[in-house]
């Protein structure tokens, strides 16, 4: 690896050929490597949020209820003496009884009303059991589902008892009396909360869960058996949702330590602050704070809930640690139910961790239930104990002196601890247990920026660590914090919603009420923003509006429209896409915002992004456009003809690079198709029409019957590896037709449509019960109609429909629609097919003859004479013409004949749909779009599960979802492929240098001189005849394609790894394949002659194959069979050239222009004519030079600088050889040869300056195929006549191989192609046998 990391890091000064090579890997773009190609477009599985309180409670009563009888002692207990004496700070011996029991239960609902100040507070003093009762029944009445708390001091009164009583007096205070928990309860009722203090406590905690118990059980007797007695009785009160607190177990006395309060739980649950210090002083560890006594702790300045202050900021420390403690130690449910949803039970329970840590010292358990783990030995007590001992340090100063009071440096460290978890843990660990301090100190505004920064760091590790913070309890402070007009505190919070939104986005409603979404607006408009926060705030913005009406109407009035549409030309691309997602969002559905859009041209605008060199703005910009179209409104001749012209806009998609776009153009179409129904359907009809009455040309059949073996010929032939791209090739829907397809390879066979059309409906029952919706799996039209209705649709006399006519923008539409359900990209194709699918059921459907309203209604409707053809033809958008125009105007078509003599079963059809049909003339002229045609005004009934939704709710294409998972990722962490550590980045390093390796053994060889070539180092049958084979650059895989299939072997092992079906459809065949990234990550792309480019990763390994991408390289390429007579290439078919260096790739073939695509922004960037009026029939282009040179059928040879116009753009055209050029080859040095070859074996050799050739050599006739060498100036070349020459640069043959080694020496087939390895010395040839055979130089030189 040393030599490696040198390398990485060495100038590039005086490096040899070799090394610079190696420099470059690392340097070489990688081609379909990024995201949209790995992933599938989906959003990420939702996350079940569990951070929201389904129902908050307030507790909104108290009963204090106190049974001290002052100065007389129970029975049961024995005091010390010294004792306890204090009640709630009050010496109740210090007055007189009555007076005492009255100040203490005043000091307690004081001490109460601290934590809720809003709660109505009934006292009960030494009550009797009636009273009790009163109090109860009164306060659950008023609270009814409220919680109610219920606060027993039994210090007066004996223990309770373990049948589960607690005591009480009777009225004249001679007898205790007892109470029966199970009484309690069900005066209580429920939501409760129940605080005991007294010894023994526990017993009540028992019996209270056993009187639970037995109730739950007798509910359960009454709901199975009516007739019970207790099912007479008023249903008991369930008691799960019943909170309590006890000051000890069952078998503990209190502590009667008498420096310590008598009612030290109560204490500890009410005045938290006071006890701890007072405990704190107690303990040996305070002797090291020199001066401090109990009496100084009374005089701490400050108010509890004034932070700035002493007492305020210790009070708000306990609060941060308790709720931590809590946060780490408890499961998330109860941590929720019992520190989120109540303030009071909160307040109660962060202080009942403070009396577990303290009555624990004196051999004291309290109870709660439901039961707490124990946390009294938490680490962060420490820290509390800290914090006490600076402040207290500080208080004989500041109250002596006067000194100014010095903040605790608690939170300031507390944040350092945190920031220490973020920059050295590892991915997997147990969350930071900050986090609720993190919280706490939002509301500090001097720590506050550093807390938001932390905070963001925090929540972009993942989901996982936005539900954790929201389940803390971050998301009221980060809402209150929009109130915030600091602008240093603008990029954290919309980095920091921007998580939050990303993974749970049901707060949009949250957003709306609190006017959030005005702050997001603000950042969107403010310029000086930098564009990643201008984004996120647009990607907020779009998750406001996202199908949420309320938040579509706010943000309209927020000026949204207006601000996107000024950022639709930032350079930042993120931007540009989620300005449009967010557009498409806010008008979808929402008609105030589409005519907003309208009156700014927001289309208009939008059209600009449909040409942006990132194909994922394309994407957003299509998606934005659609569900412009798409609004359900009503329509007036304005917004149709708006309607029309985005569609028009939206098909110059049609050949987009991306498969993304395309998916999102066929929904976006869909959208347009809901919209205008009847017009589709009319068109719809014609098309099926018109495929019935033509046989389409197949290309198939015009070939010799001996070249195309079909590929399942032989029992020995091993079945096809099925492809996992996402779908199955096509879905399965189609892959029944295709397995079919495989079989006969004759297209002229009129399988299927011909059964669907109107006029055979009736009479065939069979078909029009298979007629189901389109949910069947079985299509109306299935992949066969469609594809030959697209070529048919390309030379019939529809063409004649192309005019300024109302139906020109439909039959377009539908066209393309075709045109896309044939895409090579299974997703694209099938999404089309759902759209013509359901457009054609509804279409027959309402074609069916059944529908017509009676016989009578016939004779009105005959097809009309078609001789007045064309008396209107209308504007785009006019009205439907007047009930007088012939039926042939209305469409716009050529008339067809007169219709043929009608039998008695086959009444003629009417297509019900809309007033666009033909023989409309019983529907009158005013009706809406959608209503169905007269007869059926009322009866919706049969239209199966209503269509109309069918298309447009189950088209999408989630890539909204899809970009939205980039703010959930983490977008600080580095990216792996630069993580020197990563094992990708170890896979990389370790391919880098097997590179140079084989660069470097391979060029050992070839420098030494090659002077035979014909040992044979492998040979196999291929499954199909080979008709292109192409080598890996660097490991020891070959790919050989046969016509629609490809298999991969390992020349070495000399083993079959793979073979899959390239899904091109059956009348074309693959001709041409490379590798892209072949020094990295491999691709192979494949291309056949109808222009389609497909694109393959995880070949010829273990995994299943999977298509990348595929898409239509040349549009116009209907596979002929132009040019040579020989067998092995009908036609040129489709050639490429392929540079890595530039990610340009270079195709033509039976078209008149070489056309480059980027694949980076996966779009065409150049059409370079070719002058000729014959097929391309080889490319080879040097990025150097910017040079293309290309073959032809015609015998010439064409030389194109890419950099120059298309007019001035050939540089150099040579005609020296008589016929079809089988290859041109431009040498990659700077200056290289160009070396040409024909048919005749004529080979030549150009200086791309001098117009006349510098060398030539001739060479066998009857050439079939040859390659070059760039190596080792090597050429082999291939001819009908079984043999293969392989001559040197002199033009001397070195091999002439005729006969397989081995086999009884059998002589080789017809040669269909051949291939050289790019750096060994190694031929690959594929025969029309099937054979394969590979040779190489001489053993000893290898």
């Amino acid at each position: 690896m040393k030599m490696d990391s040198d390398l990485l890091h060495s100038p590039a000064v005086g490096l040899t050929e070799e090394e610079e090579a190696d420099m470059n890997d690392w340097k070489l773009p990688l081609a379909f490597m990024k995201k949209r190609h790995s992933e599938k477009i989906e959003g990420s599985k939702a996350l079940a949020q569990s951070w929201r309180m389904k129902d908050r409670m307030k507790t909104v009563s108290v009963a204090l209820v106190l049974c001290l009888n002052v100065g007389v002692d129970p029975p049961d207990v024995v005091k010390t003496s010294p004792c306890a004496r204090l009640e709630c700070w009050i010496d109740p011996l210090s007055m007189s009884p009555q007076k005492a029991l009255e100040t203490i239960g005043a000091s307690l609902q004081k001490q109460y009303e601290n934590w809720q100040p809003r709660a109505r507070y009934k006292q009960s003093l030494d009550p009797t059991v009636d009273e009790v009762k009163k109090l109860c029944t009164s306060l659950r009445r008023n609270a009814k589902e409220e919680r109610v708390l219920f606060h027993y001091n039994g210090h007066g009164v004996p223990r309770p008892t373990v049948n589960g009583e607690i005591w009480v007096f009777n009225k004249n205070y001679t007898q205790y009396i007892p109470l029966s928990i199970y009484d309690l309860q069900t005066w209580m009722g429920s939501p409760s909360i129940f605080v005991y203090d007294c010894s023994n406590a526990g017993i009540i905690v028992k019996s209270f869960k056993q009187f639970a118990l037995q109730r739950e059980q007798e509910l359960e007797v009454a709901a199975i058996n009516p007739s019970h007695p207790l099912a007479q009785m008023p249903l008991p009160p369930s008691m799960k949702n019943c909170i309590q607190l006890a000051a000890c177990e069952a078998s503990e006395l209190l502590p009667m330590n008498p420096d310590l309060p008598a009612d030290l739980f109560t204490s500890c649950l009410t005045t938290p602050i006071k006890i701890a210090l007072r405990w704190f002083c107690m303990q040996k560890s305070a002797k090291l704070v020199p001066g401090v006594t109990l009496d100084l702790i009374e005089k701490i300045p400050g108010r509890l809930n004034d932070r700035r202050t002493p007492l305020g900021e210790l009070n708000w420390i306990f609060t941060a640690i308790t709720d931590t403690i809590a946060w780490n130690v408890l499961p998330r449910d109860l941590f929720q139910k019992l520190f989120r949803q109540d303030l009071l039970v909160a307040s109660l329970f962060r202080n009942f961790l403070l009396a577990e840590r303290i009555m624990r010292s004196y051999n004291c358990t309290p109870v709660s239930s439901p039961r707490l783990p124990p946390t009294y030995m938490h680490a962060m007590w420490q820290a509390w104990d800290l914090a006490v001992d600076i402040c207290l340090s500080q208080l004989p100063t500041i109250i002596e002196e006067g000194t100014a009071f010095r903040h605790s440096p608690f939170f300031a460290e507390q944040l350092t601890a945190f920031q220490v978890w973020l920059t050295m843990g590892v991915e997997n660990r147990n969350p930071p247990e900050q986090l609720p301090i993190v919280l706490q100190v939002l509301l500090s505004q001097v720590h506050r920026l550093r807390a938001l920064d932390l905070l963001g760091r925090f929540l972009d590790l993942g989901p996982w660590a936005v539900s954790l913070a929201l389940s803390v309890g971050i998301f009221p402070y980060v809402l209150k914090l929009l109130q915030s007009s600091a602008r240093e505190l603008r990029p954290l919070l919309v980095f920091i919603w921007a998580k939050i939104l990303a993974v749970d986005s049901s707060c949009q409603a949250d957003l709306v009420k609190d006017n959030g979404h005005k702050y997001f607006l603000s950042v969107l408009a403010d310029s000086y923003m930098p564009a990643e926060h201008r984004t996120m705030a647009v990607f907020i913005l779009a998750v406001i509006v996202n199908s949420y009406n309320t938040g579509q109407e706010a943000c309209l009035q927020g000026n949204l429209i207006a601000n996107c549409l000024e950022q639709l030309s930032d350079p930042h691309p993120l931007l540009r896409q989620w300005v449009a997602i967010c557009l498409g969002r806010i008008w979808q559905n929402f008609e105030p915002a589409r005519w907003c859009g309208v009156r700014d041209s927001a289309h208009e605008k939008l059209y600009t992004l449909l040409s942006d060199p990132i194909p994922e703005v394309r994407c957003a910009a299509v998606f934005a456009l659609g569900t412009f179209v798409g609004n359900s409104a009503e329509r007036t001749d304005h917004s149709t003809t708006i309607d029309h012209n985005v569609a028009m806009m939206l098909a110059q998609l049609i050949n987009d690079g991306s498969p993304v776009v395309r998916k999102e153009l066929v929904v976006a179409l869909s959208h347009l198709v809901v919209q205008y129904e009847s017009n589709f359907c009319t068109v719809a009809l014609q098309f099926i029409e018109e495929e019935k009455n033509y046989t389409v040309p197949s290309p198939a059949n015009t070939a010799e019957p001996g070249s195309l073996t079909p590929v399942r010929d032989s029992p020995a032939i091993p079945r096809l590896r099925s492809v996992n791209s996402y779908t199955n090739i096509r879905a399965a829907t189609t892959a029944r037709n295709l397995n079919k397809s495989l079989q006969n390879l004759n297209l002229n066979e009129e399988g299927g449509p011909a059964a669907f059309s109107p006029g055979n409906l009736s009479t065939s029952s069979s078909t029009s019960s298979t007629l189901g919706s389109p949910d069947n799996d079985e299509y109306i039209l299935s992949f066969e109609t469609i594809d030959k209705m697209r070529r048919v649709s390309s030379y019939s006399s529809l063409n004649s429909l192309i005019g300024v006519s109302f139906n020109s923008v439909y039959t377009q539409i539908w066209r393309v629609l075709l045109h896309l359900a044939a895409d090579p990209f299974p997703e694209v194709s099938d999404l089309a097919m759902k759209v013509l699918n359901s457009i054609a059921y509804k279409a027959t459907m309402n074609a069916r003859p059944q529908r017509i309203l009676d016989s009578g209604s016939l004779t009105q409707s005959a097809p009309a004479s078609p001789t007045s053809k064309g008396t209107h033809i209308h504007q785009a958008g006019g009205s439907p013409p007047m009930p007088s125009a012939s039926s042939s105007s209305l469409t716009n078509e050529v008339p067809k004949p007169p219709a043929r003599e009608q039998t008695a079963t086959r009444p003629p059809y009417t297509p019900t749909l809309g007033g666009q049909a033909p023989h409309s003339h019983q529907f009158p002229r005013t009706r809406k779009m959608f209503d169905k045609g007269p007869e059926q005004a009322g009866e919706d009934g049969d239209e199966p599960g209503g269509h109309r939704n069918y298309i447009s709710a189950a088209l999408q294409t989630g890539l909204c979802d899809w970009s939205a998972k980039y703010f959930a990722q983490p977008v600080m962490k580095i990216p792996e492929e630069h993580d020197l550590e990563s094992q990708v980045r170890m896979e990389r390093q370790w391919r880098f240098l097997r590179n140079t390796r084989v660069r470097r053994q391979s060029r050992g060889i070839t420098q030494r001189g090659v002077s035979r070539l014909d040992d044979q180092i492998f040979i196999n049958r291929n499954p199909g005849v080979p008709s292109v084979v192409k080598f890996h650059p660097f490991n020891t895989c070959i790919a050989v394609a046969d016509k629609d299939s490809i298999c991969f072997w390992d020349w070495e092992k000399g083993e079959r790894l793979d073979y899959f079906y390239n899904g091109n459809p059956r009348y074309t065949r693959i001709t041409a394949m490379e590798y892209l990234n072949g020094h990295d990550c491999s691709l192979l792309l494949t291309a056949t002659d109808d222009g389609a480019l497909r694109i393959w990763k995880n070949f010829a390994d273990q995994k299943n194959p999977e298509m990348v991408t595929a898409w239509q390289g040349l549009s116009d390429m209907l596979p002929t069979t132009r040019g040579q007579p020989t067998s092995s290439a009908h036609s040129a078919g489709m050639v490429v050239d392929w540079e890595q260096e530039t990610g340009l790739l270079m195709t033509s073939g039976d078209v008149r222009v070489v056309r480059i695509w980027d694949t980076d922004r996966e779009m065409k960037v150049q059409d370079i004519p070719t002058g000729a009026d014959s097929c391309v029939t080889s490319l080879s282009c040097d990025s150097q030079r910017s040079l293309i040179v290309a073959g032809l059928g015609d015998g010439s040879v064409r030389v194109f600088d890419r950099r120059m116009g298309p007019n001035e753009c050939r540089v150099m055209t040579y005609r020296e050889h008589g016929a079809w050029v089988v290859k041109a080859h431009l040498q990659k040095e700077t200056d290289g040869h160009i070396i040409s070859v024909s048919v005749n074996g004529d080979v030549r050799f150009f200086e791309p300056r001098s117009p006349d050739s510098i060398n030539v050599l001739q060479t066998v006739k009857g050439l079939t195929a040859l390659d070059i060498h760039p190596q080792a100036n090597l050429f082999a070349c291939g001819s009908m006549n079984q043999f293969i020459a392989v001559y040197n640069a002199n033009g001397d043959v070195i091999s002439n191989i005729k006969y397989y080694d081995g086999f009884m020496g059998q002589r080789i087939g017809a040669i269909s192609c051949l291939a050289f390895h790019p750096h060994w010395p190694h031929l690959a040839v594929g025969s029309n046998d099937y054979y394969m055979s590979i040779y190489s130089a001489e053993k000893r030189l290898r």
